[in-house]
């Protein structure tokens, strides 16, 4: 169960007060014995309450003592540079609230004249009855807003541009180099047409007419396959007495 929030207020019931000023003061002893032990420093505590006769100290009335009259050897000058009266921390405070609220104001201000940019241009605000100041708020808005778009649009360039040059760069080395004028391209036959009917071996090209070959022509016109491609190779039906007549009838 979280604690509940307490009220930096004067405890008004006697009790309750004195309660409180026992754990504090425990508590305070503690933070006191803590930072002079973790952190080496010298450090020491003097409480003062309706309840005691005399005061609480921290470490020793020798050891208070001690680091009193250490601290009044220092320079007048060390010795309040950081010590803070009440004075000087409602002025602190107030000037870091006054920081929050001209923020905030700003904030207000940019918000409101967004929209009526907005409003405007939607058509469902108009501009007039506007003051002096009002219309140069809005004319600053408007020249940041152009300025941010134009950044944008910069940046969208140069990103678009170095993307076609490495895309360019890229392309460039994919592409074979030119011999001569020519690119040699370097071209596999599928595996497959080199063992068709359980005849082993290469089987050479033939060519589009007829091979002038006799004894090629007849080993077409003595087989009975369909026409079949390996990878470039084109093999054509074997066994067909008009193989001729078929290339005219499809390419011719």
């Amino acid at each position: 169960m979280t604690r509940k929030k307490v009220k930096l207020a004067y405890i008004n019931n006697d009790s309750s007060r004195k309660a409180t000023y026992k754990k504090r003061k425990k508590g305070l002893m503690k933070k006191v014995s803590e930072l002079s032990t973790l952190c080496g420093v010298d450090a020491c505590a003097i409480i003062y309450s309706p309840y005691d006769t005399q005061p609480e100290v921290y470490p020793s009335p020798a050891g208070v003592h001690r680091i009193v009259t250490k601290f009044k050897k220092m320079p007048e000058i060390e010795q309040s540079k950081k010590m803070v009266n009440q004075e000087t921390f409602l002025k602190q405070k107030i000037s870091k609230v006054s920081e929050q609220v001209k923020k905030l104001k700003k904030e207000n201000r940019d918000k409101e004249m967004n929209r009526l940019l907005y409003g405007n241009l939607s058509g469902k605000m108009n501009l007039q009855g506007l003051t002096v100041t009002d219309l140069n708020d809005l004319t600053w808005l408007i020249d940041q807003n152009l300025k941010d778009i134009n950044k944008r649009m910069e940046k969208i360039a140069k990103d678009t541009k170095s993307a076609r040059m490495a895309a360019a760069a890229a392309a460039a080395a994919i592409v074979p180099p030119l011999m001569n004028g020519e690119v040699k391209v370097n071209v596999a036959t599928n595996s497959a047409a080199n063992n068709i009917n359980g005849h082993s071996g290469a089987i050479q090209r033939q060519q589009w007419r007829g091979d002038s070959n006799p004894q090629n022509q007849a080993n077409i016109n003595n087989n009975n396959n369909p026409m079949r491609f390996g990878g470039r190779d084109v093999i054509f039906p074997l066994g067909n007495n008009n193989k001729n007549n078929w290339v005219n009838d499809h390419f011719t």
